[in-house]
């Protein structure tokens, strides 16, 4: 089922500035919002939803990625935003803030219970992968080993005791106005509302150690050069019971083939033939990215000549088909002579045969560039 456009989801244009999107999202959330739609699962669903769209448009180079590759560009790893994978714990504690007090002086959970003490999320952690034409023609599974810190075994925490376990820290402040009551995030436990009671020798300050982990990143077909993928909960874990790890995110780099040329989908390569094939024709295996095919070159072909074979080159990362494979024909001309060949071809020179002679068939450069894309 294919998947809803984001700027649809939030009934904005692609030209809508951050300051409407923000406004577009603060509006659906709160019309979906669970404490406004109390078991409600259609609802939760758009809630989850709104936030997931939000979350692309709001950041100017996941919503560059969206509009060049749409919802490719965020496949390829397991959970997370922008792949279909967010909770009502991410969303709070990523957007809470959108909403100021729209929902009881807090957006930090719903349903009561949760509001005031915010989750706090590990840091994100970046690496590259490098691919080979052949895998990005087909999809591939990589596993890396990543090092990541992760909470150390045997750790405890307690009740924070400057917050007392809301995660704020309440403020009362005269005005010209009268006595107003303002909350700012505890510096302490930075909301968790929860601090360490207890922490082995291994673990750091915050008790968490660093572990190396394999994980396994599946990566679509088409990707380009720069992409970036997300794994959802593969970055560094956080302090606290109740935390949310970090993301893994993934920059694919493109390995230079040594014989193939990409320019988006489409496929160049480069076919030398000697003078005599050019003349009498002849036959070729060609390795491609998907396997060996075998093609025939007409006897008489010009240098410059341009083989197509459909279908050939690499799968569009918006799924929108495949590319094509395109074989240049280059004929190779010999720098050094026998005495015999000097004079084979000394004697041609006055052969009318062998007279440029291009005919109205015969297209030119520029025509079959055109006809390549048409």
């Amino acid at each position: 089922m294919a998947k809803q456009d984001y700027y649809e989801i939030l009934g904005v244009a692609k030209s809508a500035t951050q300051a409407e999107i923000k406004k577009a999202y603060r509006k659906m959330a709160i019309k979906y919002h669970p404490d406004k739609n109390p078991d409600n699962k259609e609802a939760e669903e758009k809630f989850k939803l709104c936030a997931e769209a939000y979350e692309v448009l709001s950041d100017e180079q996941k919503k560059a990625r969206y509009d060049q590759f749409g919802h490719a560009a965020f496949e390829g790893g397991a959970g997370g935003f922008g792949g279909g994978g967010m909770n009502m714990d991410d969303i709070f504690s990523q957007f809470g803030d959108i909403f100021g007090g729209a929902f009881g002086g807090g957006f930090g959970g719903f349903g009561g219970g949760g509001r005031g003490r915010a989750r706090v999320k590990g840091g994100n952690l970046r690496i590259r992968v490098k691919l080979t034409l052949e895998e990005i023609a087909k999809g591939v599974e990589k596993k890396v080993k990543v090092r990541r810190k992760v909470q150390a075994d045997g750790v405890t925490y307690k009740t924070c005791t400057t917050c007392n376990g809301t995660g704020q820290i309440m403020r009362v402040t005269n005005t010209i106005l009268g006595r107003m009551q303002t909350a700012t995030t505890c510096t302490t436990c930075q909301g968790a509302g929860e601090m360490i009671d207890k922490r082995p020798n291994d673990a750091d300050a915050q008790g968490m150690v660093v572990k190396e982990e394999t994980v396994s990143i599946n990566i679509p077909e088409g990707v380009t050069e720069g992409v970036q993928l997300k794994v959802g909960g593969k970055g560094n874990e956080a302090p606290g019971k109740n935390s949310i790890p970090g993301d893994l995110l993934v920059l694919i780099e493109e390995v230079q083939h040594e014989t193939i040329k990409r320019e988006g989908s489409n496929l160049h390569y480069d076919l030398y033939i000697n003078f005599s094939e050019a003349v009498l024709g002849t036959s070729r295996e060609i390795e491609t990215v998907t396997g060996k095919v075998k093609i025939k070159v007409e006897a008489g072909t010009q240098s410059g000549k341009i083989l197509r074979l459909k279908g050939k080159g690499l799968p569009s990362i918006e799924r929108y088909g495949t590319g094509d494979f395109l074989i240049h024909i280059n004929v190779w001309t010999p720098q050094e002579l026998t005495k015999e060949q000097r004079k084979f071809f000394e004697s041609m020179l006055v052969d009318d045969n062998f007279s440029p002679n291009p005919q109205k068939s015969d297209k030119s450069f520029f025509d079959r560039v055109k006809d390549m894309f048409s």
